[in-house]
Parts: C-alpha cells; structure tokens; sequence
C-alpha cells in the first residue's frame, strides 16, 4: 500500500468524500439491523459516481464491489485506487483490514453468474430474520444470499404454512428455508449445479429442516419441469432466473428475456388453482406482457419487495402470479 501522500489530489480527495458518505450512511443505519433482526444489509450502492462500489455489510466483515465504468487511471494505478478504496471503507467502519472483501463485477455477456475468483472455501454464518445461513465472501463475486430479496423471501414466509413449495433456480436454498420456517407442508428445491444444492442443505439443516418432506434436485429447471410428474402440484412457487446462463451440463444456454414466458406457461400446468408464482429477475431491460402468461391475475411488486436501504429501487423487478 502507498504512503498517502504519493496518491494523487484527486484520489486522496475522492478517498475523504467516500468515508465521508460511508459515516453518514452508517449513521443513518445504525438501528436499522436491530429493527429488521438482520446482521447483513447494503450500506453503499454507487452513491458518488466516480466512485462505482457496492458496500454491503455481512455481520463484521465488508464486501465491495466494483462494478464496470470507465476511468483516465492505468491498471497499475487503478488497482492501487481500489485498494485505498478499500482500505478506507475498513477504516471509517472500523473493520479488521482482514474481513474486507473486494471484488470486481464484469458486465454480463451471455457467461455463467456465480463466477469463482478465488478458492478458499471459507465460509460464515450471517442471521436474517431468526434464521441462518452460510455466505462466501471470499470466493465468488455473489455471496450465497441475495440481500435484495430479503423482503421477498419473508412474503414467501407468511404465506407458505402447509403449502407444497418449489424454489426454481434456488442458488443456495435461501427461500427454501423461509418457506420451511413459514411451516410449509413440503419444499422442492432445484439447481443445476450440485454444489448449490449441497450448500442448501447445509442451509437448511442449519435451520433444522432436514425431513424427508425437504427434497432437492440438481438438475436444470428446465429440463425438472418437462419431466416433472402431473400429480404433483403446487400451491407456492418461486422462480427466480439469472439474467443468463450457460454450462457444459445442459445443451441450451439461459436467456430470461426469451426463456422466461415460454417456461412461465410450462410452470402454470404444475400450480393448483389460485397457487401462485412468485416470478423475479434482475435484467434491467426486461420485457414482460403479462397478457402472454394465462394466469389469473399478475401484478408487479417490485415496489414492496425492494429492501428501503437499496438507492437502486430497480436492482430486481418481481411479480406476483395467481393461477
């Protein structure tokens, strides 16, 4: 790390207004995790723009990360920047150098989400809600929770007792175990990759929910749904697709925006009457005409299920479906 006088004006100065945002936003939100019982929310989303970082807080470690924008620095010195970035997000919080986590989002281009930038396999166990679940701050660039759909998992919670639930997409299980906490009669959980149903196991069994009634599926969702038995439905669903994904064990490559109405209409066969669908993604040009979808009533609750702490009030778009 560089002595602070051998950064540029420019830097040093954007380095003091970063912290200086950071006191106020940690001010701001210094009850807010007691009040909701979380330990993990969003303290920074690209509030200056010259300064591109996401901050969120998980328990007492930081993760941040940059997301793409063009800048006049060299890479040499633009990794330097990041690292007084970082360095004083640690600082002004008082976070140990040591649970600081920085990492860098690309722009997707038609590649897997989950991308690996590192293997330590370390993991923590972070609260929402009175429950808990296992995150990796170190190794991929998304964490193991999405916390933009806190509010939404806790829709699913109050409504799931003794419904037949399927999580499409699940990642690690996360709306499974609020669903199973919601008392749900039985829980489906599907994922291509094995690795993401072995960590919502471990999720669930964290929470105690490790019955028979708790089933999981590494296989894609498209092809569980095309082979999915006609007697048994559904009352509660969540799809939550990545904008894309592609992988050497499916044939067929992701895209929600031509992907998400045809597998819509093929989920619908699975959902009892007056079942419903909670149907999200966060593709910020997605087009959606709900009169595609032969569903009894759809609306947008986008509005209701983004967290308030959130400056991006378009991080994710979610609808609410009745058969």
């Amino acid at each position: 790390m560089k002595n602070s006088s051998s950064y540029s004006q420019k830097t040093i100065e954007q380095a003091n207004l970063f912290a200086t945002r950071l006191s106020k936003r940690a001010r701001h939100l210094r009850r807010y995790p007691t009040r909701r019982g979380i330990t993990c929310y969003r303290l920074y989303e690209r509030d200056i723009p010259e300064i591109p970082l996401v901050v969120d807080r998980y328990e007492d470690n930081l993760h941040i990360t940059e997301y793409e924008r063009p800048h006049d620095r060299e890479p040499a010195e633009h990794s330097e920047w990041l690292d007084l970035m970082a360095k004083t997000a640690g600082e002004t919080l008082e976070i140990p150098a040591n649970n600081v986590y920085l990492k860098k989002r690309e722009r997707q281009r038609g590649t897997k989400q989950h991308e690996k930038v590192a293997e330590t396999d370390s993991r923590i166990e972070v609260q929402e809600g009175g429950l808990k679940f296992l995150v990796n701050l170190a190794d991929y660039v998304d964490t193991g929770l999405f916390l933009d759909h806190r509010v939404t998992r806790q829709m699913v919670r109050e409504v799931a007792a003794g419904k037949n639930f399927l999580n499409l997409f699940c990642y690690t299980g996360s709306f499974s175990v609020y669903a199973a906490a919601g008392g749900a009669a039985k829980t489906t959980s599907v994922d291509l990759s094995k690795r993401y149903i072995e960590w919502s196991k471990v999720n669930m069994r964290r929470n105690g929910f490790d019955g028979p009634e708790h089933e999981y599926f590494a296989i894609d969702a498209v092809q569980f749904i095309k082979d999915h038995k006609p007697a048994e439905l559904y009352d509660l669903v969540v799809f939550d697709p990545p904008t894309f994904s592609n992988s050497k064990s499916t044939q067929n490559d992701w895209d929600v925006q031509t992907c998400a109405v045809p597998f819509l209409n093929q989920l619908l066969a699975l959902v009892k009457p007056n079942g419903v669908i909670y149907f999200s993604n966060n593709f910020r040009g997605f087009k959606f005409d709900p009169a595609e979808v032969p569903a009894t009533t759809i609306h947008e609750i986008s509005n209701q299920t983004v967290p308030e702490e959130y400056r991006n009030r378009r991080i994710h778009r979610c609808w609410r479906i009745v058969k």
